[in-house]
């Protein structure tokens, strides 16, 4: 056997179920452990690493190091080749490429931005393990290596200011808005933010996200000739929707729509059910963790020429069924529209 038969050769799998999500985290594992051992992998550098991943971007970074060192557990009990196999099993079309760049990232060398020779046959195995073209596999690896590099120029530039939310407001890089930041440190709060999109977020189930994304005069235009509920339809429900949610929770779906013609200057509300979609997780009396349901209520509108998606989840532990639908829908509804409130257009 070859120094990585036992991973990718064996007929072993895991019965612990993972989650497309999860199944990329568990590539991470795999590569982090196969030139060394189980006792070296550390949960919290993995799941830092991890959090990095756009799919991984509503996680607190509790909740994904305890997602490591479940994956860690599985190594260690079941061994690499039965949670690769796992891995491999429940990821999804659209997630392949992600699980080939955690295998990269894992093993890129930060200082000379390479892949050191001696994990080349690893990567390679990878590779042809989840059934990538050569030019496919050249492309995860160039962006990964382009993403290492953007963040080592931009710590090495000193032109570049450092965003404080010492005085609890966030500020677009665009300018086009700001926002008093609603969660509280304390508590787990986490602002994650890049051009096009902030998050805000604690250890308690709080998730308020704003999207927001410059229209361009053409589109202008066309709004003039449209109806704005017909827009923000194959907007929110026939973009939106499948490439921010239904990519990540398959069994997503949307229960409910609404065009408010007075708010706004008019806006639509989508509420999406995500089953164990949830930014949280719930420990069982097994030890495991499960993510529990949620409801995701969506708010788009225009505001100077800028589109905004603001949403917000509404999670459910296993003795707090959900009332009603028109229940959920006035109470998340009710919450965007006090969070728009707060936001200052600019």
């Amino acid at each position: 056997m070859t120094n990585y038969d036992k991973i990718f050769n064996s007929s072993e799998i895991s019965q612990e179920p993972l989650s497309p999500e999860e199944a990329v985290a568990a590539i991470a594992v795999v590569t982090a452990i196969a030139d060394s051992s189980v006792e070296e992998a550390d949960p919290e550098i993995l799941a830092s690493i991890l959090w990095e991943f756009e799919i991984f971007e509503e996680y607190s970074e509790d909740e994904l190091t305890e997602i490591v060192d479940r994956l860690i557990g599985i190594a260690e009990d079941e061994g690499l080749g039965a949670l690769f196999n796992a891995a491999s099993k429940a990821l999804s079309e659209d997630l392949v490429l992600d699980g080939f760049a955690a295998g990269i990232i894992v093993l890129i060398d930060e200082e000379e931005l390479v892949i050191p020779k001696q994990k080349q046959p690893y990567i390679k195995k990878l590779q042809q393990a989840l059934e990538l073209e050569d030019e496919e596999a050249h492309e995860i690896i160039q962006e990964v290596i382009a993403a290492f590099q953007e963040a080592e120029d931009f710590e090495d530039d000193d032109t570049l200011g450092v965003e404080d939310y010492s005085e609890g407001v966030y500020e677009s890089p665009l300018g086009n808005f700001t926002v008093p930041i609603p969660v509280d440190p304390q508590q787990g709060g986490k602002v994650q933010s890049q051009e096009g999109v902030v998050g805000f977020s604690d250890d308690f189930g709080t998730l308020l996200r704003i999207d927001y994304y410059a229209i361009p005069p053409e589109q202008l235009e066309e709004l003039e000739s449209i109806e704005l509920e017909e827009y923000f339809h194959s907007i929110l429900v026939d973009k939106y929707v499948p490439q921010a949610i239904l990519a990540n929770v398959p069994n997503a779906e949307v229960k409910y729509t609404e065009y408010l013609q007075d708010t706004l200057g008019g806006a639509y509300f989508v509420l999406v059910d995500m089953p164990k979609g949830s930014t949280i997780s719930q420990q069982e009396n097994n030890g495991t963790s499960n993510r529990l349901d949620a409801y995701r209520g969506l708010l788009g509108f225009i505001n100077a020429e800028f589109l905004y998606i603001v949403s917000s989840q509404r999670s459910f532990f296993k003795d707090e069924p959900p009332g009603s639908l028109e229940e959920e829908v006035e109470e998340i509804k009710e919450r965007i529209l006090e969070f728009v409130d707060t936001i200052e257009f600019t």
